[in-house]
């Protein structure tokens, strides 16, 4: 596959907090929590607690998710929280909430959603409100580049990055033209299926990678679905510009939930210390010197 002729990337503002902490010599840690779970004021807690307290590290950006009736994409665990979060009564414009709760303590935000939902919403409206909210884009799964032009173009006037997904089952001509048109990062989906920690990282997710950059030599992309714990961080940080973590998180909630502790957010703390030293135990020379794959 050849790289697309002159293209850049467009870092935007959630590819620059990544390129920065490569810059420092790690990869990026990503967290997904959805608003609303377990409640709308207890997902804003959860939200702020990803991005670290005191001297804890914390995540370098944070996805906020919106709960939708139909989660296609979803595995059980973020099925669970969403559907819950939706009988609790949470709405689409409480993600606005919960980005500015994330923006508010220096950390990225970027919401992860269900293109339907942005359309309900109104896409310009949408837009506006998420800007005005201090976020920094959309991450959107289930929007195609190809279809996507109305969000491509009222993006670009409100400065906000548009995140599309690559997955290995993406042609050579269809992946080349996703990345291009990515501002911000690629979201590269490790494995083909829904969301959930796996015992293991998939092991199509290297090759991935390495087409993406192929494509679009200055590319950032992270590396999502299947991370459960710092060791397997550790291990995709070695040939990802940032590892993406959702269900494990996900689960600590449902664990206090379930426990009668709603809000007791000790699991979800301890899961990102974790993670975040596992993305500090790996060196940009380390993932150089081993996979071959990270710009330097």
């Amino acid at each position: 596959m050849t790289s697309v002729p002159g293209a850049g990337f467009d870092p935007g503002v959630s590819g620059a907090a990544i390129r920065s902490v490569r810059a420092d010599g790690r990869a990026a840690l990503v967290g997904y929590l959805p608003v609303g779970f377990p409640s709308t004021p207890g997902s804003l807690a959860a939200l702020r607690a990803l991005t670290g307290e005191g001297d804890s590290p914390g995540v370098d950006l944070v996805e906020v998710g919106i709960p939708y009736s139909d989660p296609v994409m979803d595995g059980v665990t973020v099925q669970r929280a969403g559907t819950a979060a939706l009988e609790r009564g949470v709405r689409t414009r409480d993600v606005f909430a919960g980005v500015e709760a994330v923006a508010n303590t220096g950390t990225p935000a970027v919401v992860m959603t269900y293109w339907n939902l942005v359309e309900r919403y109104g896409v310009e409206a949408f837009a506006r409100d998420l800007a005005g909210a201090g976020g920094a884009g959309l991450i959107t799964p289930d929007l195609t580049p190809d279809e996507g032009q109305e969000w491509i173009e009222i993006a670009e006037v409100h400065g906000l990055d548009r995140v599309f997904l690559v997955s290995p089952s993406s042609t050579d001509e269809r992946l080349a033209r996703t990345v291009a048109l990515c501002r911000g990062w690629v979201y590269a989906t490790s494995v083909m299926g829904v969301t959930g920690a796996r015992a293991q990282t998939s092991s199509a997710a290297p090759e991935l990678v390495r087409r993406v950059r192929e494509a679009v030599p200055e590319a950032i992309v992270g590396v999502g679905l299947g991370v459960s714990d710092g060791a397997q961080a550790a291990e995709v940080g070695r040939f990802a510009d940032a590892v993406v973590v959702g269900s494990a998180l996900v689960s600590r909630l449902i664990e206090a939930d379930e426990a009668g502790s709603p809000d007791d957010l000790t699991g979800l703390r301890a899961l990102v210390a974790d993670l975040a030293e596992g993305v500090r135990s790996v060196t940009t020379g380390t993932i150089a010197g081993e996979a071959g794959l990270v710009k330097q």
